[in-house]
């Protein structure tokens, strides 16, 4: 059974890569919000949607204190691949082992075309200043996805 971080509850630790092979851990960013999206593969037409629509509204989200990570388990060097292509301007965090994934429950059994497999659904974590899941979108369309989150934060971070 997939344990799935709900609203309220303390956000599960971290320490990953980012793109440039530097540690990124949930203690370090401590005080700002932090918007963690996890996305099956790096360069495919949803997460590359997803990717993009972030980075548009990288600036409302900064001036909200906040820092958006998405995380795949595509490596750093793909990583960097996909955000130069893109002009990302967000941080994304290799996780090829699926621990950061599956602590989050976005490791899950997947079907397509009629076969079962395990991969990663696209979910959402708004995760507050003080550690804890502020919201969780446990299952994501790609489309106007970043927008909604957006729509979450500022609703939250001025209470």
């Amino acid at each position: 059974m997939t344990n799935i971080p709900q609203t309220g509850q303390p956000a599960p630790d971290f320490s990953t890569p980012d793109q440039n092979d530097n540690l990124v851990t949930l203690g370090d960013l401590s005080g700002q919000w932090i918007i963690l999206y996890f996305y099956p593969k790096d360069d495919t037409p949803g997460c590359t949607t997803e990717a993009k629509d972030f980075t548009d509204l990288y600036q409302d989200f900064s001036q909200l204190g906040a820092k958006i990570l998405g995380v795949s388990p595509d490596s750093g060097k793909t990583h960097c691949k996909f955000i130069n292509k893109h002009n990302l301007s967000i941080t994304l965090l290799s996780d090829p082992e699926h621990i950061l994934t599956e602590a989050y429950g976005a490791w899950r059994l997947k079907k397509f075309m009629g076969k079962e497999y395990m991969g990663v659904a696209r979910s959402t974590f708004l995760i507050s200043p003080d550690r804890i899941i502020a919201h969780a979108w446990p299952n994501v369309k790609a489309k106007g996805h970043a927008q909604a989150v957006l729509t979450k934060l500022q609703e939250l971070a001025v209470n």
